[in-house]
C-alpha cells in the first residue's frame, strides 16, 4: 500500500505538470518530453514516436498476447467561458483545476502509475503496453492511429477517458457524410422550378424518419443528424445545389460501410469523409470486465468517440472524472477520484495478470 500511496502522489504531481503545459493537439512535444522523463525516473525504458511516447514490461514475452493501456495527452482548446487559468494547475475544495485535468489527463497519469506499477513484474498473463497519445482530440494523423502499426500486435486495450471508473464495454463509431442537393443555377428574376433549396425539406425529412434496424443491447440505436447546411452567396441568384452535413453515430452492429451504402438510398448525393473511425467493444465475459463487475463496477454503452475508434482488438474505455465536464469552462477532477482510480486499475488487472 506504501508503494500505491506514493504512486498516487507522483501521478497528481505529473497531472499538475501537464496542466501548467500547454498541449493543444498537435503541438504536445512539451507534454510527451514531460511523460517521457516522469517514465524514466521511474527506471522505465521508453520509446518516443513523433508527440507518441510509449513502452513495454521489462520482462516482455513476445509468446504472450498484448494489453494496451493507453490515453492522450492533447487538449482541445480553452473555451471563452473560463474564470482560472487553464494552463494553472489548482486544487481548491478538492478539485484539481485546468485544462485537461478531466479529459484525458486524470486517466493518463494513473495509468502511467499503474503501468509503473505492473512493470517489473515477472510472469504475467499479458505483456503491459504503455502509449501517451498525441491528437486525440482531433483524430489527427499522429496519434495513435500511427503509432499502432509501431507496436506488438494488441489483443486487448483500456482507453482511459472519464467514465467515473465504471466500464464502457462499447463505444459507437462515427461517420461524417457531405451530403449534396443539386439543382439548376439561374437568375432569380426568372422562373425555376429546380431550385435545390426547394429540395432541402424533402430531403431532411428523408433524413430525419430514416431508420437503422438493428438496435445495441449496448449502444441502442444508429444516431443521424443533420448538422450543417449550406447555400447560396447572394441574394439574387439561385445556386446549383445545397451541401448538408451529417453525423452518424454507429453501433456494434453495423459497419461504417453498411452504413455508407444504406444512405445511398438517400434523395441526394451522400459521400463519407472517412470510414476509420469503427465502434468498438469488448465481450462481457473478458477476464478484465469480470474483475471490473466483482470491483462494483457498473458496464454501459458510450455515445462518444475517443481512440477505441482506432483499434481492432476487444476494447474498453475506463478512468477517472466525468464526461459531462470535459471540454467545460474551468475543467476539473476531484483528487479523490484520481487517489481511488490507481488503487482500482491495480485491482482490476490483478485479476487478468
Amino acid at each position: 500500500m506504501e508503494r500505491i500511496a506514493q504512486l498516487q502522489q507522483e501521478a497528481i504531481a505529473l497531472l499538475q505538470t501537464l496542466i501548467n503545459t500547454q498541449s493543444l493537439s498537435g503541438e504536445e512535444d512539451k507534454t510527451a518530453a514531460h511523460i517521457k522523463s516522469w517514465l524514466e525516473r521511474h527506471g522505465v525504458t521508453c520509446k518516443q514516436q513523433k508527440n507518441n511516447i510509449y513502452a513495454i514490461n521489462k520482462y516482455e514475452d513476445p509468446t504472450k498476447p498484448y494489453l494496451l493501456l493507453n490515453s492522450h495527452h492533447d487538449t482541445v482548446q480553452p473555451n471563452s467561458g473560463y474564470t482560472k487559468d487553464p494552463y494553472k494547475a489548482q486544487i481548491i475544495d478538492g478539485k484539481l483545476f485546468g485544462l485537461g485535468s478531466n479529459d484525458a489527463g486524470g486517466a493518463l497519469v494513473c495509468l502511467l502509475a499503474t503501468f509503473v506499477y505492473f512493470y517489473e513484474q515477472k510472469n504475467m498473463a499479458y505483456n503491459l503496453v504503455i502509449a501517451a497519445t498525441a491528437e486525440e482530440e482531433t483524430s489527427g494523423p499522429n496519434g495513435l492511429n500511427s503509432l499502432l502499426p509501431t507496436l506488438p500486435t494488441i489483443d486487448t486495450a483500456i482507453v482511459g477517458e472519464p467514465t467515473q471508473m465504471h466500464l464502457a464495454v462499447a463505444e459507437k463509431g462515427l461517420v461524417v457524410f457531405d451530403a449534396t442537393i443539386s439543382g439548376t443555377a439561374s437568375h432569380a428574376a426568372h422562373p425555376n422550378d429546380d431550385n435545390p433549396i426547394y429540395k432541402i425539406g424533402k430531403v431532411i425529412d428523408w433524413f430525419k424518419g430514416f431508420k437503422f434496424d438493428r438496435v445495441s443491447e449496448a449502444l441502442g440505436p444508429v444516431k443521424l443528424t443533420v448538422t450543417q447546411i449550406k447555400g447560396g452567396k447572394q441574394h439574387n441568384a439561385v445556386p446549383a445545389d445545397v451541401k448538408l452535413v451529417l453525423d452518424v453515430r454507429v453501433n456494434d452492429l453495423y459497419t461504417n460501410q453498411e452504413i455508407c451504402d444504406l444512405l445511398q438510398e438517400a434523395p441526394c448525393k451522400v459521400e463519407a469523409r472517412s470510414l476509420r473511425l469503427s465502434s468498438s467493444s469488448i465481450p462481457m465475459e473478458h477476464p478484465i470486465v469480470k474483475a471490473g463487475i466483482a470491483a462494483g463496477r457498473n458496464a454501459y454503452g458510450s455515445p462518444t468517440l475517443s481512440d477505441q475508434a482506432v483499434l481492432s482488438c476487444s476494447s474498453l474505455k475506463l478512468g477517472p472524472g466525468d464526461s459531462l465536464r470535459s471540454h467545460t469552462a474551468d475543467e476539473f477532477i476531484y483528487v479523490n477520484e484520481l487517489e481511488e482510480a490507481i488503487p482500482l486499475y491495480i485491482s482490476i488487472l490483478k485479476q487478468a495478470l
